[in-house]
């Protein structure tokens, strides 16, 4: 018996929005490991505008997090960069609630 090749041909494609919100969820992590790493290295002598940057992590978290939803509902796709980004997105809303609950409950 010859071994038979199969292949599956598809036109599944990723959802843009679900691409964009793991984009998104990168760029809200990588903006608060860089405020955590800087106030780290300043002693905790932090500019106003590393709270900006937050509040900015969240508006993106947020979105990310629309997006990957909305993204899910559409049919007949792949859904990897969905789930990556619904998921970047939650650490990032976790990190900077955690955050905030260590900054409003220090001593």
């Amino acid at each position: 018996m010859a071994k038979k090749n199969s292949y599956m041909f598809t036109s599944k494609q990723h959802t843009q929005k679900g691409i964009m919100s793991t984009i998104l969820g990168v760029i809200s992590l990588a903006t608060l490991a860089y405020a955590v790493v800087m106030s780290y290295l300043r002693a905790g002598d932090i500019p106003r505008q590393y709270g900006a940057a937050a509040m900015l992590v969240m508006i993106f978290a947020f979105t990310g997090v629309a997006l990957g939803v909305i993204s899910k509902t559409e049919r007949d796709k792949f859904y990897l960069f969905t789930y990556l980004g619904i998921g970047l997105n939650v650490l990032a809303l976790a990190v900077i609630s955690v955050i905030l609950y260590a900054g409003a409950y220090a001593s």
